[in-house]
């Protein structure tokens, strides 16, 4: 009997891992412990030097108990927790990136860390095209107008009328399995697509019809820029005020990455201005923004509460990952996406 603990929340259910691991490994003795934790309805944050967490440490270890696997989603996989957990074989996270789980605690202790890499990424680049078309078209304003008895016929003059994704430059800084859908998409549109994306694959990128520039190039030469980046060190504020002037004027920007890379600070001036002829924002530096966030005065800003990857299809199937990831590990099997792969025999993943 493998004791597993499916750590879920109001997104991603305990129930869902539970069904994804009873369908990835038939007739396996399992014995289920679970847990709910609170996000979305209470926002993530960071947990005992883990990031984007949800629930505390006490909580997590009582859920825990003698579990031999752990199937979760935002559970803080804090160092302690995992000092305190001597029965735990393998974490399988459920989310792009395992970041509330402490990857070198982890490693030290011998345990696998698994993630899901490309979960969101049709779900994100959906959303990413709607804020674009969003923006560019002024949909969201004119319908908020409309239902305050505002008929917005200005919007039609030349000089407030929008513009079309046809025929326009749209750059795309990162190219990885969100940036690559968008870029498919818009290709369909008829735009002409520019790529910033140090680690993009050349031969991939002119397969897809897209261009590999310099991020000052795409900056300048696009009409709209849209991020699709990872956060580290080193690409927090990629974007900022110093190379945000060099968009053409009018420019459309979204962000519906991750915040830390933008530099908010600017961007009111930039509207003000008219460098920025919109914004549309799914993520920020502090989630949420507060109330006296000086954006949610300003012009032509579309705000959406970090909904790009909130699809059913994607906590289906980020559930179905790694459940996938557990199975594998219940029949000796190699794991496929793990974060730590010097802990698995012969030091790397399949």
């Amino acid at each position: 009997m493998t004791r597993v603990l499916a750590s879920g929340d109001h997104f991603i259910t305990p129930q869902l891992f539970v069904d994804a691991l009873r369908e990835a490994a038939p007739g396996a003795e399992l014995e289920f412990r679970t847990q709910l934790t609170g996000w979305p309805v209470e926002p993530f944050g960071p947990v005992g030097g883990v990031k984007e967490a949800s629930g505390t440490e006490d909580q997590l270890l009582e859920a825990l108990g003698d579990s031999e696997i752990a199937l979760i989603q935002m559970a803080p996989f804090t160092a302690d927790v995992i000092k305190k957990s001597p029965h735990l074989k393998l974490i399988s996270v459920a989310r792009g990136g395992p970041v509330n789980v402490d990857v070198a605690a982890a490693t030290e202790a011998g345990i696998p860390v698994t993630f899901t890499p490309g979960r969101n990424a049709a779900a994100a680049a959906e959303f990413a095209i709607g804020l674009m078309l969003a923006a560019m078209r002024r949909i969201p304003v004119s319908d908020g107008e409309l239902k305050k008895g505002t008929w917005r016929g200005d919007y039609y003059r030349y000089e407030n009328a929008g513009i079309e994704l046809d025929g326009s430059t749209v750059g795309l800084v990162g190219y990885g399995a969100i940036g690559s859908i968008v870029a498919r998409v818009l290709r369909a549109f008829g735009a002409r697509v520019l790529v910033h994306d140090p680690y993009a694959d050349e031969e991939k990128a002119a397969a897809d019809g897209v261009e590999l520039t310099g991020l000052d190039d795409l900056l300048r030469r696009s009409s709209v820029v849209s991020l699709h980046a990872r956060a580290t060190p080193e690409t927090r504020h990629l974007l900022n005020g110093e190379n945000l002037a060099l968009l053409p004027e009018g420019a459309v920007l979204v962000n519906s990455a991750r915040g830390d890379l933008l530099d908010y600070a600017p961007l009111p001036e930039l509207l003000e201005s008219g460098r920025l002829g919109a914004l549309a924002l799914d993520v920020y530096d502090v989630e949420p923004p507060p109330a006296d966030w000086p954006l949610h005065q300003a012009p032509n800003v579309i705000t959406t509460p970090h909904l790009a990857g909130a699809t059913r299809q994607t906590a289906h199937r980020a559930a179905a990952v790694t459940a996938g990831e557990a199975a594998r590990y219940l029949r000796g099997e190699p794991l496929r996406f793990v974060a730590n792969p010097e802990v698995l025999p012969g030091g790397s993943s399949s």
